[in-house]
């Protein structure tokens, strides 16, 4: 295995809940509207500090987009997905930018975001399953 490389982000920073690696920062939030299977997600410009997984074509609520999984290059952590393709085109500025499930990152004061039952319950623009 090479040898790991991590950034350190400065200012006010979202990082992964399991291992503290930074992943994003705050100037880059494009969205906080985003719902995930477990709650809230956050949509940034770019992220660091991740791997891009196996690209697959998933049905969001959205509509149809091609996305892969991201993982925190630290701990191994599904932390979310990049939008690669989408198919809409009122969604296409979603092409290039990163999702960060809420509930797998701490926030820039430290805090854990926990689902709840409800955000279960509801939709997802993780996937339509």
């Amino acid at each position: 295995m090479g040898r790991l490389f991590v950034v350190t982000l400065e200012g006010k920073i979202y990082s992964c809940k399991y291992c503290g690696v930074h992943l994003a920062l705050s100037d880059d939030i494009v969205s906080k509207t985003f719902q995930c299977r477990h709650g809230r997600a956050y949509l940034f410009s770019k992220v660091a500090n991740v791997t891009v997984g196996e690209t697959e074509e998933r049905k969001m609520m959205t509509g149809i987009h091609i996305v892969a999984d991201i993982f925190c290059v630290q701990c191994g952590s599904n932390v979310g997905w990049k939008y690669e393709t989408a198919h809409e085109k009122s969604q296409k500025y979603k092409e290039g930018k990163s999702v960060l499930e809420r509930f797998k990152i701490l926030g820039p004061d430290g805090s854990h975001y926990w689902p709840s039952h409800e955000a279960q319950i509801g939709g997802s623009d993780a996937d339509d399953a």
